[in-house]
């Protein structure tokens, strides 16, 4: 048996005539498709696919199974709008609420898997800072929502109409201008070395930050410039700009617009919890699949993040 998902990436490079262009099309790095295309000739015993400095052409034996391919493919895509007409996930609008680092880093890829299987299914998506989203749910305003929980924190009442669950875990960690003497080392660094440094002070009102706040005015760092909610692309602008430094989610960091240097903090109990929201007293099949499919990435997300 031919797995579909590597018979549609085939389909997609005999489309597209190049690797790189079906790559794109398919959301992958060119190097990922070409080990599923490997992987497909393995199944097939031939060579599907000639590679040269003009593009990808067929093979007899790959026109022959592109040709198969697309019925494949054309029947389980009937054969999906079929199931998802008897789940319920044929009409009506999926309402999700999103923060901003979520909404930018993560969500994007769970709305487009979730429009390729059930693309009828209207999306709608609003933004909730945390912890607006739970109440959100509450209130019927959204069917799902995302959150994040900061620690240390106190702790947050939740209404009982309403279950969080934890989709990803990930540290804070120090992020500084590029060459700061902070920056440099492999070795975690402890919180008391940020005694006198100058940092960019993210909310500390805030109720998600303020346990992380009060951690590290403990440690002695002093506040050089306050941001009233944490919008991470800013504080990170300043830090790159030599204004101070700040403990951010490892998340941030990585994804940073502007250069900047990050170092793992000793102890690493400074973390942020990402959940999704969703109601305990009712569901739907659309909010259900929207779930699955959050578990799903955020796991990659988790298992793929590199070491510091």
């Amino acid at each position: 048996m031919y797995d579909p998902t590597r018979l549609a990436a085939l389909v997609a490079v005999a489309e597209a005539g190049s690797i790189t262009r079906a790559a794109e099309r398919l959301g992958y790095t060119p190097p990922a498709l070409s080990q599923q295309l490997a992987k497909l000739e393995r199944e097939a015993g031939a060579t599907l696919l000639v590679r040269s400095h003009r593009g990808t052409r067929l093979t007899g034996a790959g026109e022959l199974l592109v040709a198969r391919a697309r019925r494949v493919l054309d029947e389980m895509e009937r054969a999906r709008h079929e199931l998802a007409h008897l789940a319920g996930l044929s009409g009506g609008t999926l309402r999700l609420g999103t923060f901003q680092t979520a909404g930018i880093h993560l969500l994007p890829p769970v709305l487009s898997a979730f429009r390729r299987t059930y693309p009828d299914v209207e999306l709608a998506v609003a933004d909730y800072e945390p912890p607006a989203g739970v109440a959100a749910v509450a209130a019927g305003e959204v069917d799902l929502a995302l959150t994040h929980t900061y620690e240390p924190a106190a702790p947050v009442a939740v209404p009982a109409s309403v279950s969080l669950e934890p989709v990803l875990v990930e540290e804070l960690v120090l992020v500084t201008a590029p060459g700061h003497v902070l920056a440099g080392g492999s070795a975690r660094l402890a919180l008391a070395e940020l005694a006198g440094q100058p940092l960019i002070s993210m909310a500390p009102d805030h109720p998600p930050r303020r346990g992380v706040e009060a951690a590290l005015a403990r440690a002695g760092a002093t506040a050089a410039v306050l941001v009233e909610t944490p919008v991470y692309a800013l504080v990170c602008a300043l830090v790159s700009a030599g204004l101070g430094v700040a403990v951010v989610p490892e998340m941030v960091a990585r994804t940073a617009a502007t250069p900047v240097g990050t170092r793992l903090l000793e102890p690493g109990d400074l973390r942020r919890t990402i959940s999704v929201v969703h109601r305990t007293d009712e569901t739907s099949p659309a909010a259900d699949a929207f779930r699955a499919l959050l578990r799903g990435t955020f796991e990659r997300a988790g298992r793929h993040r590199p070491d510091h």
